[in-house]
């Protein structure tokens, strides 16, 4: 007798080819690897860009890889100017704002979609299942509670302002269960809450390479001299960018080293003049690849990750990392591994990229890929998942 593969619809912010890294990427990719035993979709807005949430795919149902992603439209724009101003108003007297003040901050956040919610009050009895990807948006807050009796939450949570208001004790208890992708957030949300969170699984992710032979060399494609320094993420001072491209520059003239600064991803933040500093945009995953496997050292300044993919990649083809010394999660990725070192200011930054042998070098990111591969494989990642929702 065959057993029904369940219906499990994922819910995101954002979703697309064009759309790289953090719990959208994430998503993605869980949706497409476990369609292998439920069937999938990924439920989202039309928007492409975090900032203003403008309009830009289509509404209605894509194909992407192997699961659908049905988007809907974003009510509004976010009105960033205003948003910023709301968001420091109420840091700045966090504990004395109600529920009222919260949820309007949270409506300004966005994304807001009429449609999404829409879909899941009236649609949200057609899936055995909803998990929630990221708790920190619109698209979460205000749809989670329409399908609490199935909803699952994956927080990518860290210790970040908003995460203290008071709006989360109650919505944490909300979900069904949660998926934690590391032991960091685990340890952070269980101190947050205490005993008010509901059952939680570690589910971890899984890591895809690039196939030899898939990738051409960096430098053939961007005409680029060797050794670089390499970031790739969201270029935003939120990010710790804007830290990471003053930390280079005065590297570079106080110590004369021959190392340019290669960027991969979309610009948010506005980039200095620098000839050293190289902005490639947004690329194909064989040309990231290739950059990976060609950097000296990947840096990663920022200051809150929930898990990092980027991290993982760079350790899969064999390379050290150089991380924020102050982010729990990735310092702890560095102690596990032994693949990668931490600065917690730039007289460290400077020792560190001064002073690493090559052979050190190479050691690291080879003890980095071990740890990759005992840890973070798309098999084990997809056992927790089933075990979940299948028993």
């Amino acid at each position: 007798m065959s057993t029904r593969r369940l219906k499990v619809a994922f819910v995101v912010q954002r979703c697309g080819r064009e759309v790289s890294g953090g719990a959208e990427l994430l998503c993605l990719q869980v949706a497409q690897r476990m369609n292998k035993y439920w069937d999938t979709e990924v439920l989202t807005t039309c928007a492409r860009d975090y900032m203003e949430w403008a309009n830009f795919y289509p509404e209605g149902k894509e194909q992407v890889g192997a699961t659908i992603v049905r988007r809907f439209l974003v009510d509004q724009l976010r009105d960033v100017d205003a948003f910023n101003r709301l968001s420091a108003d109420l840091h700045s007297r966090q504990n004395d704002t109600g529920l009222a003040e919260q949820e309007a901050w949270m409506r300004a956040q966005g994304p807001l979609s009429t449609g999404l919610l829409e879909h899941l009050r009236t649609a949200g009895k057609t899936y055995d299942a909803v998990i929630f990807f990221g708790y920190l948006y619109a698209t979460t807050y205000f749809g989670l509670p329409l399908v609490r009796d199935k909803a699952w939450l994956a927080p990518l949570a860290h210790d970040e302002w908003t995460i203290y208001f008071s709006m989360w004790d109650t919505f944490f208890r909300l979900p069904v269960g949660l998926f934690f992708e590391t032991e960091t957030e685990k340890d952070f949300l269980e101190r947050r809450f205490r005993d008010n969170l509901p059952p939680g699984r570690l589910t971890g992710a899984g890591v895809d390479g690039v196939s030899d032979g898939a990738a051409k060399p960096l430098q053939t494609t961007y005409n680029l001299t060797r050794p670089f320094l390499l970031y790739v993420g969201r270029i935003d001072e939120s990010k710790g960018c804007a830290i990471m491209l003053d930390n280079f520059r005065r590297w570079k003239e106080e110590s004369r080293a021959p190392h340019k600064l290669v960027l991969i991803g979309q610009e948010v933040m506005s980039l200095p003049f620098f000839d050293d500093i190289i902005y490639l945009g947004v690329v194909s995953e064989a040309d990231k690849c290739s950059a990976m496997e060609s950097c000296d050292w990947l840096i990663m300044p920022s200051l809150h990750e929930s898990l990092s993919l980027v991290l993982l990649e760079t350790w899969l083809v064999g390379r050290p990392t150089l991380v924020n010394g102050k982010c729990d999660v990735l310092v702890r990725h560095c102690r596990q591994s032994n693949g990668g070192l931490w600065y917690q200011d730039f007289d460290e930054w400077c020792t560190i990229l001064s002073t690493t042998s090559e052979t050190e070098k190479n050691i690291l990111g080879q003890q980095g890929k071990r740890y990759v591969a005992a840890n973070y494989s798309w098999a084990d990642a997809e056992a927790r998942y089933l075990a979940a929702l299948n028993g």
